[in-house]
């Protein structure tokens, strides 16, 4: 056992540092018999990020919110989206049980984008928007997303000196998966079914090489602590594949659930000199079989969950939002309790 441990922290140490992280997100997909598949996933932020809950129907027009060269679509498809600080889409699944996540990576460097330029472009804000609007599968995504027609821009967090740098993970009914990555200003798909975990920090590539390291230490022997994204992986990667296969969509339900809680920061988590750990905010669980999206967050004591098959997404339907804010309690099946509204503004240059 202590050489196991040994080698593992001489490995994490060599491939990420030890140094603890500032920011932290996980998100696994689980696939069981009958076509039942879900994504789950935390939000880990080191500052709380207020997030609602939005019902975007089909035929909103958007713009990409960076000037002259914003790229402009409407949304083909309908979509429950989770916001943070009404600026962004950050998370959320259309009506055709495709799923968008958005978590953090360090290592990200976007294209360059010129306002005069020829090449359209899109705040990053709008990135996972993107994708719920346009299509229904993960192979239909990537195919269109590897011609890179357009350029995703980010910017810095108002209010703070963190520049957003994020990494996309797609997700469809059919259990197929994608990463999506700028490195060096260039995209990176990672595109397998076989790919249902994701966390930070280091790339996906270099994730896939810790995954494989850890293929030869039974997880019931050992599986390491920590918060890091190595070890968050390490983690979500055996219990993913360790919870039943199960399609009865109440148990399969809450394995999910408690895969990602397992793999949750604890609320307030500090280590003297770091001051800007994570903490985990919210989870997320999308039924994309069902089409139900359930939802809990740190500071309220109930899970709630959507049905979008309750929800009007036709072109004839509003835009409505579930308040989350001031810690508001919700319980059970909440498509009812969203309200009219007008849709927030996505941040961009």
């Amino acid at each position: 056992m202590r050489k196991i441990i040994s080698v593992t922290l001489a490995l994490l140490m060599t491939v990420i540092g030890y140094v603890p992280e500032s920011r932290a997100c996980t998100r696994v997909v689980y696939k069981g018999p009958n076509n039942t598949v879900l994504t789950g996933r935390t939000m880990d932020f080191s500052m709380e990020i207020p997030a609602n809950q939005w019902i975007f129907p089909r035929g909103i027009k958007r713009n990409g919110e960076v000037g002259k060269n914003a790229l402009e679509w409407t949304s083909k498809y309908g979509s429950l989206a989770v916001s943070s600080w009404d600026i962004s889409t950050t998370d959320g699944m259309n009506e055709k049980g495709l799923v968008a996540n958005m978590l953090w990576l360090v290592e990200s460097e976007y294209p360059k984008f010129e306002k005069s330029g020829d090449k359209k472009g899109i705040a990053i804000s709008l990135w996972a928007q993107y994708v719920l609007d346009n299509f229904a599968t993960v192979s239909e995504a990537v195919k269109a997303l590897e011609k890179e027609t357009f350029a995703v821009v980010s910017d810095f967090i108002p209010g703070t000196d963190k520049f957003t740098t994020v990494h996309l993970s797609i997700s469809d009914a059919t259990g197929d998966s994608a990463i999506l990555e700028y490195i060096k200003g260039k995209l990176v798909i990672h595109h397998d079914a076989a790919y249902n975990v994701m966390t930070n920090d280091p790339t996906f590539e270099a994730q896939l090489a810790i995954s494989k390291y850890w293929e030869n230490i039974p997880g019931k022997t050992f599986l390491p602590g920590s918060v890091t994204s190595a070890d968050r992986f390490a983690r979500a990667s055996f219990f993913i594949d360790a919870i039943p296969q199960t399609d009865n969509t109440r148990v399969a339900v809450a394995s999910v659930f408690s895969v990602i809680r397992n793999v949750s920061v604890p609320y307030g988590f500090e280590i003297e000199g770091y001051p800007n750990l994570s903490t985990t905010r919210w989870r997320a669980v999308a039924d994309q079989k069902n089409l139900v999206y359930y939802f809990e967050t740190a500071l309220t004591p109930n899970a709630f969950w959507v049905d979008l098959k309750k929800v009007d997404f036709s072109d004839k339907g509003h835009v409505r939002k579930l308040d989350l804010s001031n810690n508001k309690t919700y319980s059970g099946e909440t498509s009812s309790a969203f309200v009219n509204t007008t849709p927030f503004k996505f941040i961009g240059l």
